[in-house]
């Protein structure tokens, strides 16, 4: 087991006073590598200047008078070009400091309040046997891409060859720059060669995703038959997967290596081994769909193209972006079809945050005539594809053409629905220029021109996006102690989740009904969005919507072993995370004994996180009501008497009654707002207290299997 090390030992030092050498575990390595910054590190011992994209200083590894250490932030390095020296972060602290690699990887993880783990004796030996088997996988996957290369150039792989050459029209230099291949139309060919020629055992080949157990358990068959064969690599260039693309039409067109223990979808992104030179070069990403999307831009010239292997842009593989322009510019490409739009929306959602706060740069481009790059640039070329990339719009200007297509604003429904959409989109900008800027822009589109009731409308959306910005993550109307209130709220949510899997489709059920979903802190977002990713993976998306709208028992999600499989995802993704999680991921036993009776505490605990939105609410309308500057009946009645000279000649009694109830229609109209408000808050009002009995009735409740469904009931 690895274990995490005391104090004394991150120290370096044993019982006895001596330095030792803890053997660290390639988690702690891995995330030390990750974390500590080249210009923090470096710039804490030598004075730095900016210089265009780097920095430059001093070398203190050599007598030197003028700059000559470059320190590249976007490649994580530091050269020396009079002397030489060069390396990343652990490098330069071990040379500057005369320390061993373990005493800086130490140091550095206490300094970034990293985990240290370490691995001994039995661990150890199990971990070097682990590291052992990844280099057989990579070598078995390199040894099938040339088997697979060189079938392309074989008889059986003349209609292939065609395929890439005519169809694609590919050329040889991108033939074998992307080292294509084919997978001949055979049960074993592959199978055969890498077992009888390669003596490679069917097993080793499995956990490579390369071969399937028959059903019967009677051997094994090649997973890819009859397709071109594109190499997936990692950053280091080595292959961890292939792509599969049919030639007779069946299905699916696109067949994909599984997941195994070198290759994971959401953490590799096809072509970033080739495309990162030209990210820093152009300070530019471009995200698309496909294989081929990537491969016909590169033969294009356009070197800064990656694909996201099917799957939608994770925050893992932004990061890897980022990590390779200074300027955090990406343009995500995706297809114009729906699944195109939800996979552009889906990847928006993940640097949403960090686009708003101006911390990375994103835009995206929808080919005209809904076009994929490769069609585009076959009709033409990589000049007018650079310049719809130049003019690309911003996430959120494309989210406004998105809902404004295909409406009718003349229709008031079609209108209605567009303005709350929009209103929706434009509440999570920040109070700024920006945020007037686009309620401007978007008032204009929906007068369609018409500049007085552009101005009204520009109002209106104004005061309504304020209103809807009462349940989002500002802390303008919370009092003290509420965010801590809240956290916990979130917290024994996500306990219970975890901790009662059999409960698992009712708690979904519960947060949809009660629109709960978005939590509000953000290490309890990414948790539970590495839950929903992990469930997606294993019932897809559409499955899981349908248990989250009470369409679907859900069964299935209590087999997920989630607190087993988010530790081991976070601990590779994001060790910092796994410390701040640790109490929801094992729980104590005093945790565990408060789970006896999950479906009331849980109606508790999400009456309890309503409640405190709907007291959010009431002090934004209650500010709003009194805000309103109120016409008095003596206005009214100043108003009106005005015409009662000429209605003289009626009855007394009819004046008098239509006076009235002129008077009073006239103060309904002018304080039309105010009251409004006025119904708003006292709605919610009511709504609190049937919050408070639902508290009480949940956690007074005998049963605890009650359908999440009832409690609205």
């Amino acid at each position: 087991m690895s274990s995490a090390i005391p104090i004394d030992a991150q120290l370096g030092l044993s019982q006895n006073g001596l330095m030792v050498s803890p053997r660290l575990h390639p988690r702690t390595i891995e995330a030390v590598k990750e974390r500590a910054d080249i210009v923090d590190v470096v710039g804490e011992h030598v004075v730095l200047k900016k210089k265009g994209r780097e920095f430059v200083g001093i070398c203190p590894f050599h007598d030197d008078s003028k700059p000559s250490m470059t320190v590249s932030p976007a490649k994580q390095f530091y050269y020396c070009f009079s002397c030489g020296a060069g390396g990343n972060s652990i490098k330069f602290l071990m040379e500057f400091q005369r320390q061993s690699f373990s005493e800086v990887v130490l140091d550095l993880a206490r300094r970034y309040q990293l985990p240290v783990e370490t691995v001994d004796g039995p661990q150890q030996e199990k971990l070097k046997q682990q590291l052992s088997r990844r280099d057989k996988l990579h070598r078995a996957l390199a040894l099938a891409s040339g088997w697979f290369r060189a079938q392309l150039r074989t008889d059986a792989g003349v209609d292939a060859l065609r395929y890439l050459r005519e169809t694609r029209g590919l050329s040889e230099t991108t033939l074998d720059q992307f080292e294509l291949g084919y997978a001949p139309d055979q049960w074993d060919g592959l199978l055969k060669h890498l077992q009888h020629v390669e003596g490679l055992a069917p097993e080793l080949l499995e956990a490579a995703g390369l071969v399937v157990p028959r059903k019967g358990g009677n051997g094994f068959y090649d997973r890819f038959r009859h397709r071109v064969i594109v190499p997936i690599r990692d950053r280091q260039g080595r292959v961890i997967g292939f792509g599969g693309r049919s030639l007779d039409g069946s299905e699916p067109k696109y067949l994909n290596s599984p997941e195994t223990e070198v290759f994971e979808k959401g953490k590799h992104l096809f072509g970033l081994d080739r495309a990162s030179s030209a990210i820093r070069k152009d300070d530019r990403a471009v995200v698309v769909e496909g294989y081929f999307d990537v491969i016909a831009l590169h033969a294009a010239g356009v070197t800064n193209a990656v694909a996201s292997l099917g799957t939608a842009l994770s925050s893992q593989q932004i990061t890897q972006l980022c990590r390779c322009s200074d300027g955090k510019r990406i343009v995500l490409n995706f297809d114009a079809d729906g699944a195109g739009v939800r996979a552009a929306n889906r990847a928006i959602g993940e640097v949403e945050q960090l686009a708003l706060q101006g911390q990375l740069e994103l835009r995206v481009l929808h080919l005209p005539s809904g076009k994929d790059p490769d069609e585009f640039l076959k009709d033409h070329g990589a000049g007018d594809y650079r310049a719809l990339l130049d003019q690309a719009p911003l996430w959120l200007d494309w989210q406004i053409e998105q809902v404004l297509e295909g409406r009718d604003l003349s229709k008031a429904d079609q209108f209605q629905r567009s303005v709350a959409s929009l209103v929706a989109l434009l509440g999570k900008l920040p109070q700024s220029a920006i945020r007037t800027h686009y309620i401007q822009q978007v008032a204009e589109r929906l007068s369609g021109g018409q500049g007085r009731l552009a101005l009204q409308l520009e109002d209106d959306l104004r005061q309504q996006v304020q209103g809807q910005r009462w349940h989002g993550r500002s802390t303008r109307h919370e009092k003290a102690g509420e965010a801590s209130q809240r956290e916990r709220s979130e917290a024994e949510i996500l306990l219970l989740y975890l901790h009662c899997p059999s409960h698992r489709a009712g708690i979904r059920q519960e947060l949809r009904s009660r629109e709960l979903e978005d939590f509000a802190l953000q290490h309890h977002r990414l948790l539970w969005s590495g839950i929903t990713d992990l469930e997606e993976g294993n019932l897809g998306s559409t499955r899981l919507e349908a248990i989250s709208r009470g369409e679907d028992r859900g069964d299935e999600l209590a087999d997920l072993d989630l607190p087993r499989l988010l530790t081991d995802q976070l601990l590779l993704e994001n060790s910092d995370l796994v410390t701040r999680l640790t109490p929801l991921l094992e729980p104590d036993e005093l945790q565990r004994v408060a789970l006896s009776r999950p479906m009331d505490q849980l109606r508790g605990t999400a009456a309890m996180l309503e409640r405190q939105k709907s007291h959010k609410r009431c002090r934004h309308l209650l500010e709003a009501w009194t805000g309103q500057r109120l016409q008095t009946l003596e206005r009214c009645i100043a108003v009106l008497i005005e015409q009662e000279k000429d209605e003289q000649s009626a009855p007394a009694a009819e004046i008098e009654v239509d006076m009235e109830q002129r008077i009073h229609a006239m103060f309904e109209d002018l304080n039309a707002e105010a009251l409004r408000f006025q119904e708003l808050y006292y709605s919610e009002r009511r709504h609190i207290q049937h919050l408070d009995q639902q508290r009480c009735a949940g956690y007074a409740s005998d049963t605890s299997s009650t359908p999440a469904a009832s409690v609205n009931g």
